[in-house]
C-alpha cells in the first residue's frame, strides 16, 4: 500500500469534489508548485488509488428511465456459485453497481433500466441462468435525494489528520 501524507490526502479531497478542476489550479489549492503536485498526482492513479474521473450525467433529462436497488440471497454460499453470479452480473449493462454484502442477504444490486418491464425482463434473464437466486427482493427508486456525494475525507481520516472536521487541532 503506497503510504500517504497530507499532501496526497489533499489532493484526493480536492479531486473527490472537484474532478475537472485543472492541474494547475489544484497545485495552487494544495499550496504546491504545479511539477511536483503532478508527479504526486501520476503517482496515486499508478498506484489505483485516483481511478479515473468521473461525469455525472443527469439521466432524467436524456430519457425515462427506472432506477431500481435489488437485494439477493443465494441459495448456495460456497465460492464457486458467488463467482458465477458475479461473473454473470459483469456483463450485465443494465447493473451499474453491485456489491457483496453481509447481514443475511448476499448482494446489492443498483439497477438502470428503461421501465419497470425491462428491469422484470433481465430478473428474469437472471433467474433462468440457474445462478442460484432464491429470494431477491426490489426496491423502486421514487425520488433521488443524495447521490455522488464527495468521499467524508475530514470524517474518516480524523484520526491520521490529527484533526477536527472543522480544522481544530484533534484531541
Amino acid at each position: 500500500m503506497l503510504k500517504l501524507d497530507d499532501r496526497d490526502l489533499a489532493i484526493l479531497k480536492v479531486l473527490s469534489k472537484e474532478a475537472r478542476i485543472s492541474k494547475a489550479d489544484l497545485a495552487k489549492r494544495i499550496n504546491l508548485s504545479p511539477s511536483p503536485c503532478w508527479k504526486r498526482l501520476e503517482r496515486l492513479e499508478k498506484a489505483g488509488i485516483v481511478q479515473g474521473y468521473h461525469t455525472a450525467v443527469s439521466l432524467k433529462n436524456v430519457a425515462p428511465h427506472v432506477t431500481v436497488f435489488v437485494t439477493v440471497e443465494l441459495e448456495h454460499h460456497r465460492a464457486e456459485y458467488f463467482q458465477k453470479f458475479e461473473r454473470t452480473i459483469e456483463t450485465c449493462e443494465e447493473v451499474v453497481a453491485c456489491w457483496a454484502i453481509g447481514g443475511g442477504l448476499d448482494y446489492l444490486l443498483q439497477i438502470v433500466a428503461k421501465d419497470i418491464d425491462a428491469y422484470q425482463r433481465l430478473i428474469d434473464r437472471l433467474l433462468d441462468q440457474g445462478l442460484g437466486i432464491v429470494r431477491y427482493f426490489t426496491y423502486v427508486v421514487t425520488k433521488p435525494v443524495k447521490q455522488n456525494g464527495p468521499l467524508p475525507f475530514d470524517e474518516i481520516l480524523l484520526d491520521r489528520l490529527g484533526t477536527n472536521p472543522d480544522g481544530g487541532a484533534g484531541e
